[in-house]
């Protein structure tokens, strides 16, 4: 599966889309784990300390925010789906 990065979670994974070995039927929630599995510096970019997605962190699948979805973070991945994860946004004065 094909995740994109963006902002400041690119420098962690060397570029804007990474392919993910994912197993037929994985959830998204799945999904977040193998990536921080994969790039253990992306653990303290997306999870708090209990392991779960900090709000201010979005995945979306096919352009929806993950935690928005029917299934949340067990919503099952389909190879056809879109994923991207933003890391918080801020900035301005």
């Amino acid at each position: 599966m094909q995740v994109n990065f963006y902002a400041t979670l690119r420098p962690i994974v060397g570029g804007k889309t990474v392919e993910f070995p994912l197993s037929e039927g994985s959830t998204v929630g799945q999904l977040v784990e193998l990536v921080v599995t994969t790039y253990p510096a992306l653990r303290q970019e997306l999870l708090d300390e209990s392991g779960k997605l900090y709000g201010h962190v979005h995945v979306f699948v096919n352009g929806r925010d993950a935690p928005l979805l029917y299934n949340a973070l067990d919503t099952v991945l389909r190879p056809e789906d879109v994923v991207s994860i933003f890391p918080a946004v801020g900035g301005g004065s």
